[in-house]
């Protein structure tokens, strides 16, 4: 089989034609040409294949050319992916080199820092002292907060988008994490489910219950973790809507469309008319942690951080 369709072969097209593509599809279809396999790409970039899959074919239709042959068993370039090639390695290699030369500021202890968080993680004890004490130890350093998402909050560390993460684990490979603190889980529940008439609650009383549909970008793991899926006894959990942040989740809650399995400190953080939590029993706790892209942990920045949160989390009064 050749390497495809000539240059003026152009797939379908969608709502968004000849849409200018975005440097993240191109660099996704860098990653594709050095792995030939849509998976082991995928997997490079914390992505599930039909994630990554379909930003292909989005790119793909915004340049008005196939790029790639897929078969069952091979993928291949095409002749217009190979003429492509190049000029998406330039565009990647470009902004990596920006945000190397903004990073070498960063690297100094000067310049600026990108502090990705996912949900209420900013306004957590262990966010505030650690960031409170890079700023005594380096006032001169910018901390810029970056809000996350349920999609781009593993991406955001490959990529070089944050330079750090305040996240919820369970972490894909490729990154590492710093334990910050435990807490147990809770169930949220509509307020007029009949389950809030009880105070504490367990797995099974949740059986019938339907979670969130997570996205398909973020890792399988996490996914289960957050569903508790299966549940202890095997039994697979039945999924709703889809959602992509703590709002999306709450609204769903709110309209009676699913039930969700929150941190402890939701009750604080995310009181909001028409949903009710209650503690469960035998629910696994969470954890909250610091988070970095494994191949860049020796960077000087992201060493001092790390350095920061040991000392605070050495400092934490016992009990």
């Amino acid at each position: 089989m050749t390497a495809g369709r000539d240059e003026g072969t152009r797939p379908p097209g969608g709502p968004d034609g000849r849409s200018e593509p975005s440097v993240h599809q191109l660099r996704l279809f860098v990653v594709l040409a050095e792995e030939l396999h849509f998976g082991r790409a995928a997997a490079r970039l914390f992505m599930s294949q039909p994630a990554f899959s379909q930003q292909i074919r989005v790119l793909e239709r915004r340049l008005g050319l196939q790029l790639v042959e897929r078969t069952s068993r091979v993928v291949e370039l095409t002749h217009a992916g190979q003429a492509l090639l190049p000029h998406a390695h330039a565009v990647a290699d470009a902004m990596a080199t920006l945000r190397h030369v903004a990073d070498t500021r960063t690297r100094g202890i000067c310049g600026r820092i990108v502090v990705g968080t996912l949900t209420a993680e900013p306004a957590m004890p262990h966010t505030r002292a650690i960031l409170d004490e890079l700023h005594t130890r380096h006032p001169d350093v910018a901390i810029e907060m970056r809000s996350l998402n349920f999609v781009n909050q593993y991406e955001a560390l490959a990529c070089g988008e944050v330079d750090i993460a305040f996240l919820r684990p369970p972490a894909p490979s490729g990154i590492q994490t710093l334990l910050l603190a435990e807490e147990p889980r809770v169930v949220c529940l509509p307020a007029d489910d009949p389950l809030t008439a009880h105070e504490r609650l367990t797995l099974d009383d949740l059986t019938d219950r339907a979670m969130p549909l997570m996205p398909p970008e973020s890792p399988q793991e996490w996914r289960d973790f957050w569903a508790v899926n299966p549940r202890p006894n095997g039994t697979p959990v039945r999924f709703g809507p889809l959602a992509v942040d703590i709002e999306g989740v709450l609204h769903m809650i709110a309209r009676g469309q699913t039930i969700g399995m929150l941190p402890a400190s939701a009750r604080d953080f995310y009181p909001r008319p028409g949903i009710r939590y209650r503690d469960v029993t035998d629910a696994p706790p969470c954890t909250m942690a610091l988070a970095w892209f494994t191949k860049n942990r020796n960077r000087p920045d992201i060493a001092l951080i790390r350095d920061i949160a040991r000392t605070v989390l050495r400092q934490k009064p016992s009990g």
